[in-house]
């Protein structure tokens, strides 16, 4: 599975939810392999990803940058949550 964690314009925020995603899973038992990336790359990034870990506010922008991408976008309100982060990849995979 892949999973891509996206942020705004550079790679720092992506890369804190990316580590976060990366525990979420390891809590829940789960392996994926989670790149991050920034909204111009995200079509090229996601072109073979699962889910697309992004905030409230970059989902309609990232929706229209992957096109026709099958990933599912989750929205996570707060990247230092890992709590809210594997409660939502759960209800995703479950």
């Amino acid at each position: 599975m892949k999973i891509v964690a996206v942020c705004g314009v550079g790679i720092g925020t992506s890369a804190i939810l990316k580590v976060n995603a990366e525990r979420a899973l390891d809590r829940l038992g789960l392996s994926a392999d989670v790149d991050a990336s920034d909204l111009p790359g995200i079509a090229a990034a996601a072109a073979d990803a699962q889910i697309i870990l992004t905030s409230t506010e970059l989902s309609s922008a990232v929706r229209h940058a992957v096109g026709r991408n099958h990933a599912e976008i989750i929205e996570v309100s707060n990247y230092f949550d890992v709590e809210e982060i594997g409660a939502k990849l759960e209800t995703s995979l479950g």
